[in-house]
């Protein structure tokens, strides 16, 4: 069902994406958006290895919600800063596509607990994280993608 991917000796493992997917702060979702037009944006996540899955909090409204729930598959990009070799210019940079299924979390009890994980990530300290869930934790929406397929690859910029 999904391509393999084409240029096999750039392929990183599982692990190496697992890696990217808890390390990095920022990926671009994409969804199938209005009129066919894709929609792809800068997001912030939390992947929780455990369950396979890549948590997004968002409005209640708006387009990616609408997309969501006209068309549940979407692609999940992340990219790390990469990194340069002694005496070369150009970067090594290692990405992970994900393809999945989006849902909308509508258990408020597990969608609290996302969403206090994912400030954890984001926050300096735990104090800083609660009091953001505590504020803003009942205005917010979680989207749950689970992986069906993930490719990473690592590129020479050059």
């Amino acid at each position: 069902m999904f391509r393999e991917m084409r240029r096999k000796k750039q392929e990183i493992s599982k692990e190496e994406c697992v890696t990217i997917l808890k390390s990095e702060k920022r990926g671009v979702l994409a969804v199938a958006g209005d009129e066919g037009y894709p929609y792809a944006i800068p997001m912030n996540f939390f992947y929780d290895e455990d369950e396979g899955k890549i948590y997004f909090h968002c409005a209640r409204e708006g387009h990616k919600i609408d997309a969501v729930r006209r068309c549940e598959k979407v692609c999940f990009t992340v990219w790390n800063e990469g990194v340069q070799k002694d005496g070369d210019w150009a970067y090594y940079v290692t990405s992970v596509v994900v393809m999945g299924k989006a849902e909308l979390v509508s258990d408020q009890s597990a969608a609290f607990a996302k969403v206090r994980e994912l400030a954890l990530k984001y926050y300096p300290t735990a104090e800083e994280a609660e009091a953001e869930v505590d504020r803003s934790a009942g205005r917010v929406q979680m989207i749950a993608v689970t992986i069906d397929h993930m490719t990473g690859k690592l590129v020479h910029e050059k």
